[in-house]
């Protein structure tokens, strides 16, 4: 737990520091704020690894994930977003966007800390199953792409908002082009959306193995499919129709607030998927 809490600490410094930066030109402010998400990266790492000791200590967990509950996948979600982040970051050398970004990784580690009971528990029958280890982390995986994709799409909002003032600040001249946040979002979603169908698919192949069905419409598989048709509209509609810009954001940001109600609201209302807030 104290690798956690240190991860979260770092997290949230390099988040001020990216809204300091945000509103300065000194460069060192970046550095340090990716010197930062580094350092707490290595930190939630490590934090995974005594957790994954500790859960192959109970006998039915051998060789499992420890991503079976609530705390397991908020930490794991914001360690990914952190990851996506970096990935995204090493290629476009966009530090400015840290600001949007990096809050979602402090508010998911945040969110375990704080909020989510850590116990490591036995996994039930239907959980003993190879793809624990990978339908979780797949989807989780896309979630934390498209929480990087709601950053970038906020960052051109506020571009297109100084482009259009009459007394554009400094920021306008700092974000990146509008086209350029444009092209950014949806590679982000071009990424994320086949890796969310994927982990969609074997989240049915798992069903099927578990409760002998591929498909059953509960709660949890129902709004991961809307999530997936918002997601899909919105390629649709770049492909097909040419949409572009503040439009564009828009669907992609309904698609973001599907995916906060998928992961955490269906939860209470699930009951084959409710295991991450106890029900399941």
């Amino acid at each position: 737990m104290f690798c956690l809490k240190a991860a979260f600490a770092l997290y949230a410094a390099a988040t001020a520091l990216a809204f300091t930066y945000l509103f300065s030109k000194d460069e060192k402010w970046s550095l340090w704020m990716l010197r930062l998400m580094g350092v707490g990266v290595a930190f939630h790492v490590a934090s995974f690894g005594f957790r994954l000791a500790l859960f192959w200590q109970i006998p039915e967990n051998k060789y499992f994930l420890p991503i079976n509950s609530f705390f397991g996948a908020l930490s794991y979600l914001s360690l990914a977003v952190a990851a996506v982040f970096f990935v995204v970051e090493g290629r476009h050398r966009l530090g400015i966007l840290g600001a949007f970004v990096l809050p979602w990784a402090t508010i998911g580690a945040g969110a375990a800390v704080i909020f989510a009971d850590p116990a490591i528990k036995g996994l039930s029958p239907a959980l003993q199953s190879y793809w624990i280890n990978i339908h979780p982390m797949v989807l989780m995986t896309a979630y934390a792409a498209f929480g990087n994709a709601f950053g970038v799409g906020v960052a051109l909002l506020i571009q297109e908002h100084q482009i259009k003032s009459r007394k554009p600040t400094e920021l306008c001249y700092r974000l990146p082009s509008i086209e350029e946040l444009d092209n950014l979002n949806y590679r982000i979603i071009v990424f994320g959306f086949p890796v969310l169908t994927v982990g969609i698919i074997m989240g049915g192949i798992w069903a099927y193995n578990a409760w002998g069905r591929f498909w059953g419409w509960d709660a949890k598989e129902t709004w991961a499919f809307i999530t997936a048709l918002i997601y899909a509209g919105f390629l649709h509609m770049r492909f097909v129709k040419g949409l572009r810009g503040r439009k564009a954001v828009y669907v992609s940001m309904i698609g973001f607030a599907s995916v906060v109600f998928t992961f955490i609201g269906v939860n209470y209302l699930s009951e084959l998927h409710g295991y991450l807030s106890g029900r399941g």
